[in-house]
């Protein structure tokens, strides 16, 4: 996945325009955009939506994003939804690696009971959207099967932080939130987990947002999730390898396995050693090509 694009479950509109805006994966959201009153009908929008489109072979894959552990709304949430056999669940508010395996629970009971493949329900856990949760980074590892990925917020870590704002004048996050996304990454690595960068709130400012992609995927992220679908072309480019990329990545593979046991091999005069040789497949292994 390149792009997770946000879409409130109260909206069918919505829902069926998202369908089109060429995101990897739909974050169908139970969670902030819905008002309380609202939460209800969102769930029946959103099983309905997924019911509706889980058979279709042309489809982005479809999370829904429930309320957090400690709202009491999630069971509901749960309920509601995973009789439709969504693709995954987005955590919300999570701290640590204890929430994940709370939440797999959860999810291995539903699938029992609604005859779904057990542990065929991915999460995706949102991991700094309060202070505790950053200090819980590295607890992820072998915490749940089911853990695909980990992204951040700074939005609801602002708030809870008491922050005036969470970037500077330039533009750029400020050093807390430059710390909790740098731990995300390092959290998602420990894991064994893609690692996706936030959200860039200005849905109009596309250059921003590529530069912002173009950040994150230097430093070790795979993805990047979307509040706009305008916004999804620009992450889908960024997060696309390169053919010149994908050709790199094949001739560091072939020349490790021209010379098996070399821990240092020479590729176009560059010496690359092993550490190289795992970025190679990892990145093609995203591409489906490894």
């Amino acid at each position: 996945m390149r792009s997770l694009l946000f879409v409130p479950a109260d909206s069918r509109k919505k829902l069926e325009k998202a369908l089109a805006s060429g995101a990897d994966a739909l974050l169908i959201d139970l969670e902030d955009s819905v008002d309380l009153k609202a939460k209800e009908e969102a769930r029946r929008v959103a099983a309905d939506f997924i019911a509706e489109h889980r058979a279709s072979p042309e489809r982005p894959r479809l999370f829904v994003r429930v309320n957090g552990l400690t709202t009491g709304l999630i069971d509901a949430d749960l309920d509601s939804v995973m009789k439709t056999a969504p693709d995954g669940i987005v955590l919300p508010k999570s701290v640590g690696g204890a929430d994940v395996a709370h939440l797999g629970a959860k999810l291995a009971v539903r699938e029992a009971e609604f005859g779904l493949d057990d542990g065929a329900t991915r999460i995706l856990a949102i991991a700094t959207e309060n202070a505790a949760g950053v200090f819980a980074l590295g607890t992820f590892s072998g915490a749940s099967h089911r853990l695909m990925g980990l992204t951040w917020g700074g939005e609801d870590l602002s708030a809870d932080l008491g922050a005036e704002t969470n970037r500077d004048g330039s533009g750029a996050y400020t050093d807390p939130y430059r710390l909790a996304r740098s731990l995300t990454l390092f959290g998602a690595a420990a894991a064994g987990v893609d690692a996706i960068d936030s959200v860039f709130t200005n849905f109009r400012d596309m250059e921003g947002l590529a530069a912002e992609c173009r950040a994150a995927r230097r430093d070790g992220f795979v993805a990047k999730m979307a509040i706009h679908p305008a916004q999804v072309p620009v992450i889908n480019e960024a997060f696309t390898p390169s053919p010149e990329a994908i050709e790199r990545a094949r001739a560091v593979i072939e020349a490790f396995q021209a010379n098996p046991g070399a821990g240092v091999v020479g590729v176009d005069g560059e010496m690359l050693d092993r550490p190289h040789l795992l970025r190679a497949e990892r990145l093609l292994r995203r591409v489906g090509r490894f």
